[in-house]
């Protein structure tokens, strides 16, 4: 992708997670209490706990209330409150952590899918924080996992369209919200697994004098007749997840063609490439990721660090990752980001370091 303007610069990354921690092993002996005592097949996936890799999650509500039903609007409230305060934290963190106001910023690009906000997210955050009254607002909803690293692209692409702004990028995500008591379906199990809650963001900077990693390039890639691989279920009683069992073997097959087609547009290849930044899905993606990178059983360190501690957080894991490795770098200079959510679409992004 070419352009006469410069690359925006990350001035700045945060995250943020609300107040309970969840353990693996207290979900593990309360999951015949989630799931309202007899579930026949409950026995044959309880291994999916042990094999998620995952130690601990956060989660915007107690244990208790998962024990409970509720409806679509109950839902719905809390994701409001627990999001814009989610938002609150990260927003403010990034922008001490890059010298910035609220007044600094000249648009706000907000990603989420795990509940309905109209107003959207980023004009609820705009009561809490005194941004500018001119600030440009860009929600996007739909993106699932995706998110964070499409996401990225939008506001980049943005940031680069007018030279010498500043765009905040901020996602939040309440995975666990989605939880459906009376769901018997083997992906709600597989959710209660993997799912947690989180918020992130990041600075990005098109300004001549701004320091820090550029974005370079963006991109994404949609399978064909793969509506039905990743998504949401609407029901009366919320969201139900749906994703199929054959991600990963999809990942495996498909997706180093899908970032070599995309990094061919930015004049580059794997080869050239130092670190990958990638959204974990689950412990069986990232080592189908592995296999399609090329890279060493296990040296996707910093994806399956974040999967431990926090889970699967959907579009905000990404940018927790990369934290993580922009903090660690051990010398890497160029990385790419990807991601996977509904469409079926991978979503790329690539940072120069220096």
């Amino acid at each position: 992708m070419s352009h006469p303007h410069p690359h925006p610069r990350i001035q700045s990354v945060a995250t943020a997670v609300p107040p309970y921690r969840l353990s693996q092993g207290d979900v593990v002996r309360r999951a015949a209490d989630l799931f309202g005592g007899s579930f026949n097949t409950l026995e044959r996936l309880m291994p999916v706990y042990a094999n998620a890799a995952i130690e601990t999650r956060y989660s915007c509500v107690p244990m208790a209330w998962y024990t409970a039903d509720h409806g679509f609007a109950e839902r719905n409230t809390l994701y409001l409150e627990h999001a814009t305060a989610l938002l609150e934290r990260a927003a403010g963190d990034c922008l001490d952590r890059a010298g910035l106001t609220p007044a600094d910023i000249d648009a706000l690009v907000t990603v989420s899918t795990t509940g309905i906000a109209t107003p959207s997210l980023d004009a609820l955050l705009m009561e809490r924080l005194p941004f500018r009254r001119d600030t440009q607002r860009l929600p996007i909803f739909g993106l699932g996992c995706a998110g964070g690293v499409i996401g990225l692209g939008r506001a980049a692409a943005l940031a680069r369209a007018t030279p010498g702004s500043r765009v905040l990028f901020l996602v939040v995500e309440l995975c666990t919200l989605t939880f459906r008591r009376g769901d018997r379906s083997a992906s709600n199990v597989i959710a209660t697994a993997l799912f947690g809650d989180g918020a992130a963001g990041l600075v990005l900077s098109s300004d001549d004098g701004a320091v820090g990693p550029a974005v370079t390039g963006w991109g994404e890639h949609t399978w064909p007749d793969s509506l039905g691989i990743m998504g949401w279920d609407v029901a009366d009683d919320g969201l139900g997840v749906v994703f199929s069992r054959d991600i990963p073997a999809l990942v495996r097959s498909e997706m180093r063609d899908a970032a070599e087609t995309y990094l061919a547009t930015q004049g580059l290849a794997l080869d050239r490439i130092d670190s990958f930044v990638c959204h974990p899905g689950g412990a069986k993606v990232i080592d189908a990721l592995e296999d399609a990178y090329g890279v060493a059983q296990g040296g996707l360190a910093h994806t399956r660090q974040v999967l431990h501690d926090y889970g699967n957080m959907s579009a905000a894991t990404v940018l927790f990752v990369l934290e993580r490795a922009l903090a660690n770098g051990g010398g890497a200079r160029r990385h790419l980001l990807s991601s996977l959510g509904p469409g079926f679409t991978a979503g790329f992004a690539t940072l120069q370091e220096g």
